[in-house]
């Protein structure tokens, strides 16, 4: 399923690929690859148990998207182990544990370069880019969507107060 006209990059409008995350839907399921010390998998049920913050972003090596790991990174720091965070691009797990050793990120990231599963099960493959859009998502401790929000304009920062509002409410 294709989505016209959902969102903008640079004031041009773009489709995502596949159908909208809804609140109150049980998450779709994935598989992510990471890097530290070999490469890694995490999926869905490596998340559950604890309420999740998904930061969706195109790639890390670009302004926004860096400026967003990095507010979550710092607001999320307090919370420590009562809830998974994970920064999900399409970047290579080289390239995405190359950023956070550079710019201190401790937040998990996640690469969908792979196989692309997790931007078609949650809607947010952009299909003129081959990349993710922006996007957050708040999943409870059993994986059911408590937020979900797709940034209309791919270069504007997501609504960082609603999201961790939603992370607070899910612990």
């Amino acid at each position: 399923m294709a989505r016209s006209g959902v969102i903008t990059f640079k004031g041009n409008p773009m489709t995502l690929q596949g159908e909208e995350l809804t609140v109150g839907s049980t998450a779709p399921d994935f598989t992510l690859h990471y890097y530290k010390d070999g490469m890694q998998t995490l999926t869905l049920a490596d998340l559950k148990g604890k309420p999740a913050l998904l930061s969706i972003v195109p790639s890390l090596d670009t302004g926004v998207c860096a400026i967003q790991t990095k507010k979550f990174n710092e607001s999320l720091g307090a919370l420590g182990d009562s809830i998974n965070a994970v920064t999900i691009s399409r970047d290579l797990p080289f390239a995405q544990a190359r950023f956070c050793g550079a710019e201190n990120v401790s937040m998990q990231t996640a690469s969908d370069y792979q196989t692309g599963e997790f931007g078609a099960a949650y809607g947010m493959t952009i299909d003129e880019l081959k990349l993710l859009t922006r996007a957050v998502v708040v999943l409870d401790s059993k994986g059911t969507v408590l937020y979900a929000e797709t940034v209309s304009e791919v270069t504007s920062e997501p609504n960082y107060d609603a999201a961790l509002e939603a992370l607070k409410n899910a612990s």
